[in-house]
């Protein structure tokens, strides 16, 4: 048991480091906005842990890369959108845990299309969730950059929008083939 929770501890701080890295090097990452919003690999290693270990390991993944993010040079306004654009934003992309059982199931019984569709399924989730913090720091902290006379939610759901839809499809073709390939990343 003690192993397991070394193993744990130590896949969580290296898989966070590993989507820190993918979100901050040039080539594996497309900058798309001034104020931020990128499409990068970032959330496939807080993907991968969330389906290897379920919440716990998705969600402490991604709380430590929102921590990274504001620890390299995050752009803050303010501590509240700081809290929504970097800790929740980013923390919620782990609760595509939740579909961790039925993703070991079709791996156990070797059904690659249930596979495929329950990686969809979680990736989404943490990929909503995800949006969902950037839009609301959006309309709330960003209103100013709206271009005139464009409601303020419009602006935000474009802007985020614009990179978390890639940025989600992007991340599902990569963990599915990543788990097709080798089903055994999900076990430990």
């Amino acid at each position: 048991m003690r192993n397991h929770r070394v193993l744990f501890t130590v896949e969580i701080a290296i898989f966070s480091a590993l989507a820190l890295l993918l979100d901050i090097i040039p080539f594996l990452s497309f900058k798309l906005w001034a104020q931020g919003g990128s499409v990068s690999f970032a959330m496939v290693p807080v993907f991968i842990m969330a389906f290897r270990w379920g919440l716990k390991g998705g969600l402490t993944t991604g709380f430590l890369l929102g921590i990274y993010q504001i620890l390299t040079g995050a752009y803050i306004m303010t501590p509240v959108q700081a809290f929504l654009d970097y800790v929740v934003a980013f923390t919620v992309i782990g609760a595509a845990g939740l579909v961790a059982k039925p993703l070991w199931e079709a791996i156990k019984s070797k059904e690659s299309k249930r596979l495929v569709r329950w990686i969809i399924v979680g990736c989404l989730i943490g990929s909503v969730l995800r949006f969902f913090g950037h839009f609301f720091a959006g309309i709330a902290f960003y209103g100013e950059f709206a271009p005139e006379g464009q409601p303020v939610w419009l602006y935000s759901l474009v802007y985020n929008g614009g990179y978390m839809l890639p940025a989600f499809l992007l991340s599902s073709i990569v963990v599915s083939l990543l788990f097709i390939k080798r089903p055994t990343l999900l076990t430990h």
